[in-house]
């Protein structure tokens, strides 16, 4: 600590290179870095930063091993980290070619993973619990009663996305879940619990956002513009720093449900 206390800012950032977090340059990153060095307190309060960051794994983008992959999982558990502002790095894994070291960590070979006190933790469902508990401000805590909006609006976004029969009834069950939700936000709004950000609606972001791009894409179909509430509330999760901070490429949202979507179609003999 004391060599350091005694390096200057900008030859620490250039000896001890951080990877930026999504939407930092390195260069932007560094001259932040030698900014706050200026004096102790901002170099003690750096230190600090950095000691705590934390590792996560996270999926790599299809065609594009440095670019953040289409994992709605993933994103759920970043944008927890940075409303929290919890320093982080991404390590980036090629879901179809897992590496040995990633397959050690992670047996099933699923993210997101995130280490935290010398654990890595699997499920964004138990990564942001953990989240929450060991970092309780600021707070992303959702009233139990609330807790389940919105619930079931990923799988039957992707139910309708799979189906190829216009009667199957998919196409309407996808428009029930976003009629609830936009009747929910139409009472409790601008958010689920009100005025205030929660851990429901960083769950919700990234499945409206794959659900608005793939479908549109796959299927040329968007959400009825009658569904005001829900559109103002896409509007206001797409727009917040933490979202634009992790936001995934839409044609990287694209390339990842491809092969998917590629295998649901009717095979034709």
């Amino acid at each position: 600590m004391v060599i350091l206390a005694a390096t200057s800012a900008v030859s620490f950032a250039k000896v001890f290179p951080v990877t930026p977090r999504i939407g930092l340059s390195r260069r932007a990153f560094n001259l932040s870095l030698a900014s706050n060095l200026g004096d102790d307190r901002g170099f003690r309060t750096l230190v600090v930063r950095m000691a705590g960051t934390l590792d996560v794994c996270v999926k790599s983008a299809t065609g594009a091993p440095d670019k953040l992959g289409d994992c709605p999982f993933t994103h759920r558990v970043l944008l927890t980290l940075e409303e929290k502002h919890i320093p982080y790095n991404l390590k980036m894994v090629n879901l179809s070619d897992k590496p040995d070291w990633f397959l050690q960590l992670s047996p099933e070979g699923k993210v997101p993973l995130l280490k935290i006190d010398d654990k890595w933790i699997p499920d964004s469902d138990v990564i942001t619990q953990i989240l929450e508990e060991k970092y309780p401000e600021p707070s992303l805590a959702t009233p139990p009663e609330k807790a389940s909006v919105g619930s079931k609006l990923f799988s039957a976004f992707v139910g309708f996305l799979k189906s190829y029969d216009p009667n199957d009834g998919t196409e309407q069950a996808l428009l029930n879940e976003l009629r609830a939700l936009d009747e929910h936000l139409k009472a409790n709004g601008p958010f689920i619990n009100g005025e205030k950000i929660s851990a429901v609606d960083l769950s919700l972001a990234p499945k409206l956002y794959h659900l608005k791009i793939v479908l549109g894409h796959f299927k040329k179909w968007s959400i009825p513009e009658e569904l005001s509430y829900v559109h103002n509330y896409m509007k206001a999760l797409f727009s917040r720093e933490s979202f634009l901070r992790t936001q995934v490429a839409e044609e990287y949202v694209i390339a990842g449900w491809a092969p998917k979507v590629a295998d649901w179609a009717p095979k034709i003999n």
